[in-house]
């Protein structure tokens, strides 16, 4: 079915792995795709906007592609950071094994490609990239972007692509509305009919110096 992408831990879809032929980060390449993940014929458009549409990431540190799919986020990350972790992140386990397909035939070797829960509670982020599963529902989605843009670290940016007419104008709404203290959000870029949203998350307030007194 075609939410399977979005809810499987194992999708019941016909596995139909194909390979395609992708140019990720100014690298191109062929990578392995299948039934039962998001967008296996191409690079989505939406996420092809968000790639086209944000900065070169943090040159080390852990990066965070959140709904990795086959991998295209997590797979530009990893080739543009090579000294960084990058955490490719899904609920559908043969994403996550396509994902490790990938990135060892494209030789990366900084590709942690897990379940949300086997990320350790530990583990910050310098960025987080994501094409996030509108479909899902605003409560699922809403849930997501709680568990996850918490995890940022101070004076670092999560980008978010959304299509316009599923929301993205309203989703910003919410996260200023929920992130209210110490994020802030923006729209970045509009492209092909999708916003680029930018969330930042600020350093702490710093505190006025304490005058010390000597007696």
């Amino acid at each position: 079915m075609e939410s399977d992408h979005y809810f499987s831990a194992s999708p019941s879809s016909a596995e139909n792995q194909r390979r395609i032929s992708v140019t990720l980060a100014g690298r191109s390449g062929d990578v392995t795709t299948a039934g039962g993940v998001f967008s296996p014929a191409h690079v989505d458009g939406g996420t092809a906007v968000l790639l086209s549409n944000t900065p070169p990431p943090p040159p080390g540190g852990h990066l965070l592609d959140l709904g990795c799919g086959w991998g295209p986020i997590a797979l530009s990350l990893a080739v543009q950071s090579p000294h960084a972790t990058v955490w490719a992140v899904d609920v559908n386990e043969r994403a996550l094994d396509l994902v490790r397909l990938n990135a060892q035939a494209w030789g990366l070797d900084n590709i942690n490609a897990v379940l949300p829960e086997d990320v350790p509670s530990a583990v910050t982020f310098r960025t987080i990239r994501s094409n996030p599963p509108i479909r899902v529902g605003k409560n699922e989605l809403h849930g997501l972007l709680q568990r996850w843009l918490p995890r940022l670290e101070e004076r670092s940016d999560a980008w978010l692509v959304v299509q316009r007419n599923l929301g993205s104008d309203s989703l910003q709404r919410w996260i200023a509305a929920t992130f209210d203290d110490g994020y802030s959000v923006m729209r970045s870029a509009t492209a092909r009919g999708f916003r680029v949203l930018k969330v930042r998350r600020h350093g702490a307030v710093p505190t006025a110096p304490v005058d010390i007194v000597e007696g």
